[in-house]
C-alpha cells in the first residue's frame, strides 16, 4: 500500500510540473539577439588632409547655475566620444590636466592660453566651452557650448579660418568672463546644445543613439539612456560631437567652393 501511495504522489507531481515546464523556453533552442551595429561619425577631413587630425578637450566651466554639474564627467565623455569618430583621433583628458599643471595654467582663459595648450599636448584642435544646463532628475537636462580652435600650422588651418585675435583679447575688461566667442571673431565651428529629456524629439535622438549600444530585451531597453545621469551624459556628449562634426562639414564644403576662387 505504500509502494502504491508513493507512486501516485509521483505521477501527480509529474502532471502538475508538466505545464509549467512546456511553458519554459529551451536554452539550447533559444536564438541570441541580433547585435545592430550603433551611428558612427565620420570626420569630415579624410579626402583634403593626409595627416590624422589630434583633438583635445579643455576641461569645461560651470555655467549650469548648480554645484552637482560634474564638469570632469563630461570633459571624459567628450574625449571618449570623439574617439569613436572615424577620421581623427583625441586625447584623454588627463593628459589635458597634466599639461595645464606643467603650464601652471589654472584654466583656459586667452587665445594665448589655448595655442600654448594645443602646442604643449601636440592637439590640432583644442575644443573649449561650459555646461550651461544640468539637470540629473526625470527627465535628465543638459546643455553644452563648444567651441573648436585650431593650433596655428596644424592640419586643419584654412585659409578662411579666422585668425586668433589675441591683441582684443588683452583689452577684455573681465577675463574671468568666458565665453566661448572670446576666443576668436570666427573660430572654426561653434555647437550649442540643449537638451531636454522631456522634449520628444530629443528621446527620439536618445533611442537612435541607443541602438547598438544596449542589449535587446532588458527592463529599460533604450530608456536607460535617460535614466541614469552618466549614460545621459554619454549621449549629450556624443551628440554635441555629431553636430561639431556637422559644422565642420559644412566649413570644409565651403572652403573647396571657395578656393579655386583664392588662388
Amino acid at each position: 500500500m505504500l509502494k502504491l501511495l508513493c507512486r501516485r504522489a509521483r505521477t501527480l507531481t509529474a502532471l502538475s510540473l508538466t505545464p509549467l515546464l512546456a511553458c519554459l523556453p529551451l536554452t539550447g533552442c533559444q536564438s541570441k539577439p541580433e547585435l545592430v551595429a550603433p551611428e558612427v561619425v565620420v570626420a569630415p577631413y579624410g579626402a583634403t588632409n593626409m595627416q590624422t587630425p589630434v583633438f583635445a578637450v579643455a576641461p569645461l566651466r560651470n555655467e549650469s547655475g548648480v554645484s552637482a554639474a560634474d564638469t570632469l564627467r563630461v570633459g571624459d565623455a567628450l574625449c571618449a566620444r570623439l574617439a569613436e569618430v572615424r577620421g581623427i583621433a583625441a586625447l584623454p583628458l588627463n593628459r589635458t590636466i597634466s599639461a595645464m599643471r606643467a603650464l601652471r595654467m589654472s584654466e583656459v582663459r586667452t587665445p594665448e592660453d589655448a595655442r600654448r595648450l594645443a602646442t604643449a599636448v601636440g592637439a590640432d584642435a583644442l575644443i573649449v566651452g561650459s555646461v550651461t544646463a544640468y539637470d540629473p532628475y526625470d527627465p535628465p537636462k543638459m546643455g553644452l557650448t563648444l567651441g573648436m580652435y585650431a593650433r596655428p600650422g596644424s592640419v586643419l588651418t584654412t585659409q578662411t579660418s579666422a585668425p586668433l585675435d589675441l591683441k582684443a583679447m588683452q583689452t577684455l575688461p573681465d577675463e574671468t568672463n568666458w565665453s566661448a566667442a572670446t576666443f576668436a571673431d570666427k573660430p572654426l565651428s561653434v555647437v550649442s546644445e540643449h537638451l531636454d529629456a522631456a522634449n520628444h524629439e530629443v528621446l527620439m535622438n536618445v533611442q537612435r543613439y541607443a541602438e547598438g549600444r544596449h542589449r535587446s530585451g532588458t527592463a529599460l531597453g533604450w530608456e536607460r539612456y535617460i535614466k541614469s545621469m552618466d549614460l545621459y551624459t554619454d549621449f549629450a556628449a556624443s551628440w554635441a560631437v555629431q553636430r561639431l562634426m556637422q559644422q565642420e562639414r559644412l566649413r570644409v564644403a565651403r572652403q573647396r567652393v571657395e578656393k579655386p576662387a583664392n588662388r
